[in-house]
């Protein structure tokens, strides 16, 4: 996983013409393979919105692997995103190797993508 990583949520709705493929991650979120400003660019050639929001969600997990602390943790983060922000971008990330264990470290945005201006007109909460 790599910083900038962009989450979306299972609903978050796209352009119409995005190829864009991603993967399940958890519950509730799919991880894709373009870095927030790669989707930010696509998104407003769509003519679509992509907001980019203060709100920041930190979170801290512990793992055997540093994979498995990384995904503990980022999924950990992403429950906390308010249900109203469709997207999410890996912003901060620190592992640190101990014995037996890895200890990470994530900060998470959250992003909205949608066709409307503002977000009092995206009806979708």
């Amino acid at each position: 996983m790599k910083l900038h990583s962009m989450f979306l949520r299972n609903r978050c709705i796209l352009p119409g013409d995005f190829d864009l493929e991603p993967r399940h991650f958890c519950e509730e979120w799919q991880a894709t393979e373009e870095t927030a400003e790669a989707l930010d660019s696509r998104v407003r050639r769509a003519g679509w919105h992509f907001m980019w929001l203060q709100d920041s969600y930190s979170q801290w997990a512990c793992g055997r692997t540093r994979e498995g602390a990384v995904h503990r943790c980022v999924e950990c983060a992403l429950k906390k995103v308010a249900g109203q922000f469709n997207a999410s971008e890996l912003d901060s990330l620190q592992v640190r190797r101990y014995p037996g264990f890895h200890f990470a470290r994530v900060t998470v945005h959250a992003r909205q993508i949608q066709q409307q201006t503002s977000m009092e007109m995206a009806g979708t909460r």
